[in-house]
This record gives C-alpha cells, structure tokens and sequence, in this order.
C-alpha cells in the first residue's frame, strides 16, 4: 500500500468511525415513544423498583397480575428491563406465587397459572423451573375434558375467557395449544362473532376485553376464521373517538382499548389499531400535566386518577405499541425508565 492510499484509508476509516459515533448519539438522544414514556412512568411507580401492591380496608397485599402486566408492557416498548428483570424475580419467590396461581393440591388457579406461564417466557426463563413449580405441567393438570381450563378450588371456579385465551397464547409459544382447548374457546363464540367474558351463560354478550383476548390466542392457534369474526365485531364496536367500552360503562376506557387495540395489530387491522392508539395519546398525560404524572395513561377522558392510572398505564401500553402477546420478549430491551420528552 503507498503512502497515499494509507492515508486515504486512515481518513475513511475516521471518517466512518465518526459517523458511527454521530449516528449511535444521536439515536441514544432519540426522544421516546408516547408507549416508551408510560412505560417509563409505570416503572417508577413499583414498589422496590419491582412489584406492585393493592391496598383493602387498610391492608397492602401484593399485585401479581398488575405486576406481570407491567412485564408485559416493558417488553412491548423495549424498555425498562432491570425493573422486568427484579419484577420476574419478585414472582418467582414461592410464596409470592402459591399465593396467586394456588398451592396445586387444595388450589389451582387457571388464569393466574396461564398468566405466569406467559410471564416467564416473555422473561426469558424457564417455565418448567419457575419458582420451584413445572407451570406448563400445572397448567396441563387444569385442562378438562370439555377442553376448558378450570380452577381446582373449594371456592369454586372462577376461569373464564381471560383464562383460557391466556393459556393457549402461553402454550403455543411452547410448541403448540391443546387442540380441545382451542375447539372449546372456539365454541364460545356468539353470534354476532364476539366472545363472552364467561362461558355457559344462558344468553351470549359480546365483551371487548375478551374479544381482544380471544382473537390473539386464535390467531397464536391458526385459527384465523373466528379471529377474523372477532376482530370484524371489535371494530363494529370502536367508538368514534376510537376508544372501547367495557360494559356496564358507558365511554371509552383505557383497558378496554389497548387490549383492543393489541388485538386488532395482531390481526393487521390498522387503521382501527391507529385510531385506538390515537384515543390512548389523548388520554396521556403530556407536558402541561404535572411532572409526576407524565407519561401515565388516565383511564379515561376524565383525566389522571392515581388508583387507576397504573392498571391503565400497563394495558393501555400494549394498544400503543401494538406487538401481539404472543410475540412479546423482553429480551433486546432497554434498562432505563424512560421519561416524556419534554422542553420548557
């Protein structure tokens, strides 16, 4: 090589280096997304930086479902995974989780097991080892001959469409649903082609949250006719604002609508997912609010409520960044808590 092309080589080479450099800073300072940003408020807001807790009559008891859905929303704006990391943690503490999904001999319960199933693969870890429990085997122990999932429980049961959606979304990620399981969600469908929250009523309601529910496990299974039926009924739904309405409500909720929302990018519906998503940005507290709040998703449009925002931050996350629950993965994500991007 002569001197000349060494020096031309030496040059492109920093002339590469400092464009790389420029590029990885400037992506570093990329504001976050509206989702990025309430993922980051609903960081902030867990106890120890890794769970959360509910409060009755005084006493604090602690939240495994609102803290697997703050799991699930991390992992769908790829953000904040030491707090996903210490949260999957704090769950696999065993009596943490005998205390939600039962001890499995006097009590079992379906939809919590199916939910910590989905939780562990979404974290990455093993769900045949978690927390001393084999949960696929668990969850393959509650599976009746009807094909429904069901509680074991003196207190009876208590599993219905959430439950069973969750269960084949969790064990189709694990090589494939229970056919019975996936015939007998199927089998729930009323006529208008939504799905109920409970099964074996004597008249078929369609429910928005369940429909959401429902449509992604079908769609996990293959089963893309029903799916279709569903996501067709959600959007006869959508409201004008594109928000949903869980009855017996009477405007748009936040829940209602990242489910929905989640669901109908799931089955590529996308202006009714952009227009969900559009009523969630309103919803979003932003720059005017209090710093605190930020970020936060208000349950409806009547504005921030502490007791609900969290519960409407984590599901209202998955309409806004709209990865389907069966694809969700941790794994990639960054550790921060991210902030809204704010100038004053």
């Amino acid at each position: 090589m002569t001197r000349l092309a060494a020096r031309v080589t030496v040059f492109l080479l920093a002339l590469t280096l400092g464009f790389g450099a420029m590029a990885a800073s400037a992506l570093a300072s990329c504001p976050p997304s509206p989702a990025q940003a309430a993922a980051g408020w609903l960081a902030r807001q867990m106890v120890d930086r890794s769970h959360f807790t509910e409060t009755f009559s005084g006493v604090t008891y602690p939240d495994q479902g609102l803290t697997i859905d703050a799991i699930y929303a991390f992992a769908a704006t790829g953000t904040a995974s030491g707090y996903a990391a210490r949260a999957i943690a704090w769950l696999a503490r065993p009596h943490i989780l005998a205390n939600y999904i039962g001890n499995g001999t006097t009590k079992s319960y379906a939809g919590a097991t199916a939910n910590v199933l989905l939780a562990s693969e979404v974290a990455g870890k093993d769900p045949a080892a978690f927390g001393g429990v084999n949960l696929p085997a668990r969850l393959a122990s509650l599976l009746t001959p009807s094909g429904r999932y069901s509680d074991h429980s003196k207190f009876g049961d208590f599993s219905n469409a959430f439950s069973q959606s969750l269960a084949i979304i969790a064990t189709s990620r694990l090589g494939g649903a229970a056919a019975p399981a996936v015939s007998f969600l199927v089998s729930s469908e009323c006529t208008n082609g939504g799905f109920p929250l409970n099964f074996g009523e004597k008249k078929c309601v369609s429910y928005p949250d369940a429909t959401a529910l429902d449509v992604q496990a079908l769609l996990a299974a293959g089963q893309s006719g029903p799916a279709e039926r569903g996501l067709k009924w959600l959007a006869s739904v959508q409201q004008a604002d594109g928000g949903f309405i869980a009855p017996p409500g009477k405007i748009p909720n936040s829940n209602s609508t990242g489910l929905a929302g989640q669901a109908l990018a799931a089955g590529r519906w996308f202006p009714q997912a952009a227009s969900a998503r559009a009523f969630l940005r309103s919803v979003q507290v932003g720059c005017s609010g209090k710093p605190a709040n930020q970020g936060a998703i208000a349950y409806n449009a009547n504005g921030f409520r502490k007791s609900t925002a969290a519960f409407a931050t984590a599901q209202g996350i998955l309409g806004l960044a709209g990865v389907p629950l069966a694809r969700l993965s941790i794994q990639g994500a960054r550790p921060g808590a991210p902030h809204l991007a704010c100038s004053f």
